[in-house]
């Protein structure tokens, strides 16, 4: 069982390191736009959303290289974790929507990449909890899913609230 998991351990290794990478990032992109962001409705919030998405990603892949752990035991770990995570992350990307009138589009934009970086982790614990290897798959689709949505967040943190 444990060697389904161990084949996982460099992509882990290189997501840890990666997503540890990218917070730091996001937290200097953050410190110098900190005045704009505080005076933003829902950026804190969005800014948090962004933090989490990536710190998900590290501490999934934190939970991965635990060693001689079974498929059912991560997809355990993962199932709890993931599970809070993405109920935080929802929460606090509603709390980031301005007040008044919003387009259809915002909402897409705001909640599609969030779910892509959310939900694969959430079915993905679930089908290792069943002592099948392929829930590592929907857990790598949450990785991938999560960065992109947190580097789309960082760029309007960064760049767009500029304009």
């Amino acid at each position: 069982m444990e060697t389904a998991i161990a084949e996982w351990k460099d992509l882990f290794v290189a997501a840890a390191g990666a997503s540890a990478a990218l917070a730091g990032l996001v937290f200097v992109a953050v410190s110098i736009n900190l005045e704009s962001i505080i005076k933003g409705k829902g950026l804190p919030e969005r800014a948090l959303v962004t933090l989490m998405l990536l710190v998900g990603v590290l501490i999934v892949s934190l939970f991965g290289l635990v060693p001689n752990q079974s498929e059912e035991s991560l997809g355990t770990e993962l199932l709890a974790l993931t599970g809070i995570l993405s109920i935080a992350i929802g929460v606090f990307t509603v709390r980031s929507f301005p007040s008044g009138e919003m387009q259809l589009s915002w909402y897409v934009s705001r909640f599609v990449p969030v779910l892509f970086g959310t939900v694969p982790y959430v079915v993905g614990a679930a089908i290792l909890i069943g002592g099948n290897a392929a829930g590592l798959d929907w857990i790598f689709a949450g990785m991938i899913g999560a960065i992109i949505a947190a580097v789309m967040n960082a760029w309007v943190l960064l760049v767009e609230i500029l304009r």
